[in-house]
C-alpha cells in the first residue's frame, strides 16, 4: 500500500443471513484527509467503518490499514487508531477527568504521561473549569467534545467517527468540524460518517453508500461537476400544481419543493429547461425556468435514484 494511502479496501463484503450489509465496496481514503461517509440511515456504513477498524470480520474482501492487514493485524492497529460513535461512550457518573483518566488507562499510557496528555486535551476542549463536573450533567455539545478528545487521548494517526453530530446543535456542529480540520492539519487521516449534505460538502473527498453499495466517490467539487447543466430552478405561481406536471416529464430523475420554488434534476440527454419550459405550458402554468448549480443534495439523488435493491442471497 502506498505511504499516503491510510485506508484501502477491495471487494469489501458483509452479509447477515441472506441480507447484504456492504457490497463489494472498494474504497481508498487518503492520509490526513477528512474522508466523509454520506448515506441515510441503513446504508451501511457504520457496519464498514466496523470492518475497517476490526471489530467486524468481513464476509469477503481485503482491507489494509496503516499498513496492516485486517482483521488480522487488529490489536496493533488498536493502538493508532481512534473510534467514536454518535451514542458518545462515556461514563455519565464520572467527572470529565475521570473518564479520560480512564480511557488514558485503557491505552496503557504511562500515569504521568497521561496526566500531562489529560491537563492538554482539557485546555484543547475548553473544559478547564469542568473537569470535575460529572458527564452525565453535560450538554450534548459538550459530551461530543469529551468523547471527541478521549477518542484522541492516545494520538492516533487514523481516526474513525460514526455519525458524531447526529444529537447535538447546529453551533456545536461547527465547532466540532473545525475541531476535526485542526486534527486533519496536524497529520490526523479522518473518516466520518454523516447524512448531513452540510456536512459531506466539508470534506475533502467523499464516499457515497446506498444499500450496502458505494455509487459515488470523489471530491465535492468533481461529484456536483459531474451534473453540470442537469439541474434547474422553476419558479411558478402554484408551486404544487408545477411539480405535479413536472414529476412527469421524461427525463426528469427529481423534483422538489424548496421554499417557493422548485428545483430539479435531470438526466443528461437534451434541453433540460426547454422540456421543463414546454410542460409547463401544456399543463396553463406561468412559470420561470433557469440553470441551477448542482449540489450534493443532487448527486445523492442521481446516485442513487432507481437503483435495485441490495442484493439478498443465502451466506
Amino acid at each position: 500500500m502506498s505511504a499516503d494511502v491510510a485506508i484501502r479496501a477491495r471487494g469489501l463484503s458483509k452479509r447477515f443471513g441472506a441480507l447484504v450489509a456492504v457490497d463489494r465496496v472498494d474504497l481508498t481514503v487518503p492520509r490526513a484527509h477528512v474522508y466523509g461517509f454520506l448515506g441515510p440511515n441503513g446504508s451501511g456504513k457504520s457496519t464498514t467503518i466496523r470492518m475497517l477498524c476490526g471489530l467486524l470480520t468481513p464476509s469477503e474482501g481485503e482491507i489494509e490499514v496503516l499498513g496492516l492487514r485486517v482483521p488480522e493485524q487488529a490489536e496493533a492497529l488498536r493502538r493508532r487508531i481512534g473510534y467514536m460513535t454518535q451514542k458518545f461512550s462515556l461514563f455519565e457518573d464520572l467527572s470529565v477527568r475521570e473518564n479520560l483518566e480512564f480511557l488514558a488507562a485503557v491505552q496503557d499510557i504511562p500515569k504521568a504521561q497521561a496526566a500531562a496528555r489529560i491537563d492538554e486535551l482539557l485546555a484543547q476542549y475548553r473544559f478547564g473549569d469542568r473537569q470535575k463536573q460529572l458527564a452525565g450533567t453535560m450538554s450534548g455539545g459538550q459530551k461530543q467534545r469529551l468523547a471527541l478528545a478521549g477518542a484522541v487521548i492516545h494520538r492516533p494517526e487514523l481516526l474513525f467517527l460514526d455519525e458524531p453530530t447526529s444529537a447535538v446543535d447546529p453551533e456545536s456542529r461547527r465547532d466540532f468540524w473545525e475541531t476535526l480540520f485542526d486534527l486533519a492539519d496536524a497529520g490526523t487521516t479522518i473518516l466520518v460518517s454523516t447524512h448531513y449534505m452540510d456536512e459531506a460538502e466539508r470534506c475533502h473527498r467523499i464516499a457515497i453508500l446506498d444499500r450496502g453499495a458505494l455509487v459515488a466517490d470523489g471530491t465535492p467539487a468533481e461529484l456536483t461537476g459531474a451534473l453540470r447543466g442537469r439541474t434547474a430552478e422553476v419558479r411558478a405561481a402554484q408551486p404544487r400544481r408545477a411539480q405535479h406536471a413536472l414529476s412527469g416529464v421524461p427525463g426528469v430523475l427529481s423534483v422538489a419543493q424548496i421554499g417557493n420554488s422548485l428545483r430539479v434534476l435531470a438526466t443528461a440527454d437534451g434541453d433540460v429547461a426547454g422540456r421543463l419550459r414546454r410542460a409547463l405550458r401544456e399543463a396553463g402554468l406561468d412559470g420561470e425556468v433557469e440553470a441551477a448549480p448542482p449540489n450534493l443534495e443532487d448527486v445523492f439523488v442521481s446516485a442513487t435514484q432507481g437503483r435495485a435493491p441490495a442484493r439478498e442471497r443465502a451466506a
